[in-house]
């Protein structure tokens, strides 16, 4: 924010100061015109005349240009320097075609007494000596701010340099004429020098319109188009770059970019993937105006890519219907793929339902890959409630024990640890407190002793060796799983976490 504000002064400080220099040279031209005579000179007070009134043009749309984005203009009103450009380039041309009129009444009916005296010499020297500071100084601002508006005015000035040592060259040619007695058609070489600056004045004019209005009509800069596009396409995760559209206003550059990711990205993968391609498309509009203001937006179009799994299309898929699949088993048989998987549905959708979604699901599947010749899915309906549970691995020490045993026997001595038995409540006891629930616990365990048994969830770790692959590691939870279930029919959920020894 102070950057910005320090940029703004700037800028409003050096075009007051133009516009202070513009008022100065007008008057000095005038009155050195008209106490001479000279077209050329008075040729160039109207051209300092407008150059005011551009330098005004150029305080006014600095002093707009920087007022933040509204609910009127989402843009900002930066384009202001680019209108106030177009209004200075349509005065530079007006007056060159009046100074072509002037200047061939001259030629051709012999109008107009000049006077090549020592005072127009010293004015029009001035007027080169405060054009060329107040145009670098414009120039060097402009440059390094990125104003279109001040560029003009250093480019309307820069042309002032040339235009007025036009003038002066046909002065001497005048003071020379008179003194070596030169015919006459050697005095007209203040009206030629008049048609010199206006052909000076008509290029700028032409080429400052070009520019604007490329501005005002959204042209996109080819050379910043290839920048943008060289950087996008080195992105990582960038499949295919489908469009870009740029847009100039004043020093800022606007620029939609739409490109084609993996669709199996997370939402995560593609977030990051589109920072990196608006870091990417803002490093392309610096190599091409270091000075300038980037403003990109990024939009992701999904694809399918060469390297996709079968995995990651079932994902995919899945999650398109607002499904959910996991536990993905891909084989080969005869040549051909199989797949089946675990999907979940809504708790309370009925079977026809759940159904018509897997079967809709599985076709998909099977239109998505031509390798796979059959799917086959499994409905499960997860509760997105809270289930109440107690913690009664004390009151079942011999259980745990055994289950220590059963666990080490697969993975190894010493492997299983942090075993926790938990065990529902009913509403009623929950409120109750504890008291209730570890009486009925009691009451059930003894039961238990004579040959019922208690329904139970269990979590345990396992350690497995650190270097082992996690699909082995996978195999062990399992089997110790299988020995569990195979022990206890009646065990609820089974969580196994496995993990390297700390």
């Amino acid at each position: 924010m102070l950057a910005a504000r320090e940029a703004y002064r700037e800028k409003m400080l050096v075009a007051l100061s133009s516009v202070g220099a513009a008022v100065g040279l007008t008057a000095l031209k005038l009155v050195a015109g008209l106490l001479s005579g000279s077209l050329g000179i008075l040729a160039e007070a109207a051209h300092s005349g407008l150059d005011l009134a551009a330098a005004l043009m150029t305080f006014l749309a600095v002093r707009v240009a920087d007022r933040p984005a509204d609910a009127t203009h989402n843009y900002g009103h930066a384009k202001i320097e680019n209108l106030s450009a177009l209004f200075e380039a349509i005065l530079l041309l007006a007056t060159a075609l009046w100074i072509i009129y002037e200047a061939l009444r001259r030629l051709i009916l012999g109008e107009g007494q000049v006077e090549a005296s020592i005072l127009a010499l010293l004015v029009m020297t001035i007027s080169i000596a405060v054009d060329i500071t107040r145009s670098r100084a414009l120039l060097r601002v402009a440059r390094r701010l990125g104003s279109q508006a001040l560029e003009a005015d250093a480019l309307h000035f820069s042309t002032d340099i040339w235009s007025s040592a036009i003038v002066i060259a046909g002065l001497l040619v005048l003071r020379l004429a008179e003194i070596w007695h030169l015919p006459s058609w050697v005095k007209q070489a203040d009206a030629i020098a008049a048609l010199g600056v206006s052909l000076i004045v008509i290029y700028v004019a032409l080429r400052l319109t070009r520019e604007t209005v490329d501005a005002l009509l959204d042209r996109a800069p080819e050379k910043l188009l290839q920048h943008l596009e060289a950087a996008i396409r080195q992105v990582e995760g960038v499949r295919e770059l489908r469009r870009i559209r740029v847009r100039r206003a004043g020093n800022k550059i606007f620029a939609d970019v739409v490109v084609a990711a993996p669709r199996s990205f997370t939402f995560e993968e593609t977030h990051a993937l589109s920072e990196r391609v608006e870091q990417a498309a803002i490093a392309g509009v610096h190599a091409h105006a270091p000075q300038a203001e980037a403003d990109v937006v990024v939009h992701l179009e999904p694809v399918a890519s060469a390297e996709e799994t079968v995995r990651e299309q079932i994902h995919y898929l899945a999650q398109q219907q607002g499904i959910r699949a996991h536990d993905i088993r891909v084989r080969e048989v005869g040549g051909k793929l199989e797949a089946d998987f675990d999907i979940e549905v809504e708790a309370d959708m009925d079977l026809a339902s759940a159904h018509a979604a897997a079967t809709r699901l599985e076709e998909a599947v099977l239109r998505g890959n031509a390798q796979l010749q059959r799917v086959t899915t499994h409905l499960e309906a997860p509760t997105a409630t809270i289930e109440r549970r107690q913690d009664v691995t004390s009151d079942y020490p011999e259980m745990v024990q055994h289950i220590r045993q059963l666990a080490d026997g697969v993975a190894g001595p010493g492997s299983a640890h942090d075993i926790h038995l938990y065990r529902s409540c009913r509403a009623e006891e929950w409120a109750a407190g504890t008291e209730p629930c570890k009486e009925r616990r009691q009451g059930e365990r003894l039961a238990g002793a004579n040959g019922r048994e208690d329904e139970l969830d269990l979590v345990l770790h396992i350690t497995c060796a650190p270097e082992i692959p996690l699909s082995q590691a996978h195999l062990k939870a399992e089997e110790v799983q299988r020995a569990l279930r195979q022990e206890y029919p009646r065990l609820g959920s089974v969580a196994i976490h496995t993990e390297p020894p700390e």
